[in-house]
């Protein structure tokens, strides 16, 4: 279990990491196996973007995905996708999960 855990947390890593460098809204990535957090904040001030986190999360649940917002400062998107996932059902929710946070952020 733990592997599949961290072999699910390297595919979002890569995946996100990538999504980083085009969003100057993503502040940071923090991963642990297969749970993974995406804040935002923004790119001059590091201030906190509750806003964007709170459209990405509506905009997550209109397309059939399930967000959970998090942090003291509600700009924090964590991710827990099931051990028993397939590969073509993780990368197709990751798909939709760039195209909002492009969509929302960018």
């Amino acid at each position: 279990m733990c592997a599949k855990a961290q072999g699910i947390g390297e595919v979002v890593n890569v995946r996100m990491t990538a999504l980083q460098k085009q969003v100057p809204a993503i502040g940071e990535i923090r991963t642990i196996g297969a749970m993974m957090a995406i804040e935002f904040t923004d790119p001059q001030t590091q201030q906190p973007l509750q806003d964007v986190t709170k459209a990405v999360i509506a905009k997550a649940q209109e397309n059939g995905l399930i967000l959970l917002s998090c942090g003291v400062k509600a700009n924090v998107i964590r991710l827990l996708p099931p051990l028993t996932i397939e590969s073509e059902v993780l990368a197709e929710g990751l798909d939709k999960l760039e195209a909002i946070i492009l969509d929302v952020a960018k």
